[in-house]
Formats: C-alpha cells, sequence, structure tokens
C-alpha cells in the first residue's frame, strides 16, 4: 500500500465503508457455528449472504469458519480483513456493492488441520456446509462410491496427520466430535450433483468403512442416529472476479477489497428439511425448505448447468468470451430454448415448479450484460461435470425413445474440445488418449471413460456424434 491508496478492509476500517455498504449484523458479535468446506466465491456469494441474512432477522451468533482445500490465495486475502469482504450484485442497471460479515475465521485444510479439527469436533458447530465442486468429492466415476485408490484418499486412509481430502476431513471430525460427546450435526453439501445429500453421506461411511480405526462401526452407527445430510438446491451464477470488479468494489467502499466477489441478482436455495440440530433460520432470508429438493436439483442441473456447459462449448468455437456474448449471437437464444426444450422432457411434474417461466427466466439471465461471465470457466472440469448435466438426461430420453438432437450436439461440442485444445480437467490425458487410433471410435471412448458403457454402446446416438464431428457442426440458426 503507497502513501496515497486506501486502506485495507478490515473491523479497524468498517467505519470508512459508507453506512448503506456495511453489514446488517455486528461481525464481532458473531462465532464460529458453522464450518465451511471450500470457501471459494460461490459460497461468499450465496450461502454466506443467507446466512447473514438470517442473523439480521433472528440472530443466534451464526459466524462461519471457512476453509480452503488447496490455494492459500483466500487464506491470504480475508484473513488480514478479518474475514471481511464485499460482495458486487452485477445489475443490469449498474453495480451495487455492499461488505459481508459473517465470516468470522478463514482456514487452510492441512495448514491449519488441528483448528479444523478442533471446530469439527465443537459442539457450538451444528452445521458444516460443502462447496469443493464436484472433482474434490474425489468420487469413482463408474461406481459413484469413493476412489480408494485416489492419491488423496489413499494417503488419507494411511493415517496423515491433517486429512486433505474432504471424505478424511469429515471422516476425522466426526471421529472427534463421537470421542468428546457426540453431538448431533448435519453435513450439507451445496454442490452440483444429484443426490447431493445421499453422495456425501455415502462418501463419508465409505472413507470410515476402509479405515482400519478400532471405533468404526460405533462411529458408523452413531452417525445413522446423529448425523443428516441434507440434500439442497443453489443457485447463482457468480463470475471469477476481475481486476476491474476490485476497482469497482473499492471506489464504493472508499477501502481496498482483496477477497471482492459478485455475483447475479438472481438468487436461489432450496433445502431438504432434516436437519439433526439447531441452525440458522435460512427461510427468513428466503431459503426454500422442502421435504423432496429433486425436482428443483434436476431443473437446476439439466436445464440451467446443461445449457451453460453447452452454450460455453460452442461458444468457444465461435470466438465467444462471455455468456453475454454467446446470447447476443444470431444462436444463443434459440439454443438455450432448444436444448431446455429437449432436456425438459427428462423432468417430472412438479406442482410450484413452471418450466417454460423457468427457461425464460434463464434467458434473461445469461443475456445479462452486466454478469461477463466467461465461458472458459464454465468449460473446465468437463467429465466431472456433463455426466450429471447431459448424460443422465440423454440416457432417460433415449430409453423412453424420445429424439435427443441437442444432447447429440452437446456432446459432439465438448468430443471436439477433448480433441482440439488443451483441458482444465482432472482427467486431460485419458480425454486427450480418447483420441488416438480412429477417431470414428473416440466418442465411445469418451463415453466410457465417463462410465456410460450404455450409451458407447448407443449406435443411433454415436452415429449422430459423429455426423458433428467434422466438418466442424455449426449451432442452430
Amino acid at each position: 500500500m503507497t502513501a496515497d491508496s486506501p486502506p485495507r478492509l478490515s473491523l479497524a476500517t468498517l467505519d470508512r465503508v459508507p453506512a448503506e455498504s456495511r453489514p446488517p449484523i455486528d461481525p464481532r458479535g458473531l462465532r464460529p457455528r458453522i464450518v465451511h468446506l471450500g470457501i471459494g466465491a460461490f459460497h461468499r456469494a450465496h450461502q454466506a449472504l443467507y446466512t447473514e441474512a438470517a442473523e439480521a432477522a433472528h440472530g443466534g451468533g451464526w459466524g462461519i469458519a471457512g476453509v480452503t482445500q488447496r490455494s492459500r490465495s483466500v487464506v491470504d486475502a480475508l484473513r488480514p480483513q478479518d474475514g471481511l469482504y464485499s460482495f458486487t450484485e452485477r445489475r443490469p442497471e449498474g453495480p451495487a456493492t455492499r461488505v459481508v460479515g459473517t465470516v468470522t475465521e478463514v482456514l487452510h485444510a492441512t495448514d491449519d488441520g488441528a483448528r479444523l479439527g478442533a471446530l469439527l469436533a465443537s459442539p457450538e458447530v451444528t452445521v458444516v456446509t460443502l462447496t469443493v465442486t464436484e472433482k474434490g468429492y474425489r468420487r469413482d466415476p463408474a461406481t459413484g462410491g469413493l476412489a480408494l485408490d485416489d492419491p488423496l484418499i489413499h494417503d488419507d486412509l494411511a493415517g496423515r496427520p491433517a486429512p486433505a481430502s474432504v471424505a478424511g476431513q469429515l471422516a476425522a471430525g466426526l471421529r472427534a466430535r463421537l470421542r468428546a460427546g457426540g453431538p448431533p450435526v448435519s453435513l450439507v453439501s451445496c454442490d452440483n450433483m444429484a443426490d447431493n445429500g445421499a453422495v456425501l453421506r455415502r462418501l463419508v461411511r465409505e472413507f470410515i468403512a476402509a479405515t482400519a480405526w478400532d471405533d468404526r462401526d460405533r462411529l458408523l452407527d452413531w452417525i445413522t442416529g446423529s448425523v443428516a445430510f441434507p440434500a439442497t438446491v443453489v443457485d447463482r451464477i457468480v463470475p471469477a472476479t476481475t481486476d476491474t470488479d476490485r476497482r469497482t468494489a473499492a471506489r464504493a467502499l472508499t477501502v481496498d477489497d482483496a477477497g471482492a466477489v459478485t455475483g447475479e441478482p438472481f438468487t436461489q436455495w432450496v433445502l431438504q428439511d432434516i436437519f439433526a440440530a439447531d441452525r440458522p433460520h435460512w427461510e427468513a432470508a428466503g431459503v426454500r425448505l422442502v421435504p423432496d429438493v429433486s425436482p428443483y436439483q434436476l431443473a437446476k442441473l439439466r436445464l440451467l448447468n446443461g445449457s451453460h456447459s453447452l452454450l460455453a462449448y460452442l461458444g468457444l468455437e465461435h470466438g465467444c468470451e462471455t455468456v453475454a456474448d454467446v446470447l447476443a449471437t444470431p444462436w444463443g437464444e434459440e439454443t438455450v430454448r432448444a436444448y431446455c426444450a429437449e432436456a425438459a422432457q427428462s423432468l417430472p411434474p412438479t406442482e410450484g415448479l413452471d418450466l417454460p417461466a423457468y427457461i425464460d427466466s434463464l434467458v434473461d439471465r445469461f443475456a445479462n450484460p452486466a454478469m461477463h461471465h466467461r465461458i472458459q470457466q464454465i468449460a473446465m472440469d468437463g467429465s466431472q461435470k456433463i455426466p450429471e448435466r447431459w448424460l443422465a438426461p440423454l440416457r432417460e430420453l433415449r430409453a423412453a425413445g424420445r429424439d435427443t438432437p441437442l444432447l447429440a450436439t452437446a456432446l459432439a461440442a465438448w468430443a471436439r474440445r477433448t480433441r482440439d485444445h488443451p483441458l482444465d480437467d482432472p482427467r486431460a490425458e485419458e480425454l486427450r488418449r480418447a483420441w488416438d487410433g480412429p477417431h470414428t471410435e473416440a466418442p465411445r471412448r469418451l463415453l466410457r471413460l465417463l462410465g456410460a458403457e450404455d450409451l458407447a454402446d448407443d449406435t443411433a446416438l454415436i452415429t449422430s456424434v459423429r455426423a458433428e464431428l467434422d466438418p466442424r457442426a455449426r449451432p442452430p440458426r
């Protein structure tokens, strides 16, 4: 910081921030009652805001201890700021920035492993939330269970002092919690996975079952009665923060913020109401608590996330940089609507879920020129995302005898990406090798890598995908 630069956001400088941009709660009155694994931009633009609004409405001291799994960048950004950061809502009419005050401390999962373990065992902590992305769960693509041969899982099972995998961290934390008296706790996956609550429960239990712990059976029995795994649906588009975003935040706040995040005006959180212990009054903040989140989950995964991935791969081929760029093309909106109309045929009818209105809202959200949501970010980790976004509806629709031209287009666009460009994907090398040998067989090999043997053996589907590989297919116009 130079003599002319503004001071950095922190509790000591919060009174410099314009009153309308300060948190609606006193950050000093919070204590860590929630542990969040994966404190990236999405959590800070979504669950942390809901928790702050619930705290403002009902109190309870609901602070969040945020944990980063890999990079220390979030720790380096937020720890000097006492956990404070800003959220800028990217409205079409102009940005609106304010400080968020719910994060009480920021940890690195392994560097601060002892503190993380103590928090997970603490009776004060009654909720653990997660946004670690699909690949952070270390699942076997063939079985959907825990990938026991994954190096992170293998080394955690071998007994490293501070677990580096999410399953290992939770298992060790629950074991310490049981030993400390066993107060109930709820573990809430907020990642874009179908049945995310059931998935998390399975992975934690499979990790424990694979250990050599002498109390593992007792621990598994205790989890059955004392640990809840609610399913969730979360929705808000949160682009990667840019230097321009940070300058916008600094102008609004009159202080610098190294942890600034941004997001669209739209936000949604649907929660299965099966908590095992105390939680914030999230319903006062607009969270929908329901017995079954699956209809909302399927609509979000298959329509929003599915069309997002399709737009990303097609848009990159056509020189677009953002989602709004794609929607500004002659074919962008038509592609979204055609894809959603096709994928929506795989969704069950649900009271209160208006699919035509939902699709209209997606078009409006994608076209928001203030978002600047980079499609390169959306295209990352395709092997982890598309099984649930594309392959699940594809499988159901083809079993019902329905045509799937847009889903075939989507697969072809992703396949071309694996062939023609370096990938930011945990399975990048395997995907590249799928093109060794005759290229006509690559679609089958790619689907088999994703655990979709049935689709790889679907000759009509493979023929449709092959037809779009060469020459490069153009989006509908």
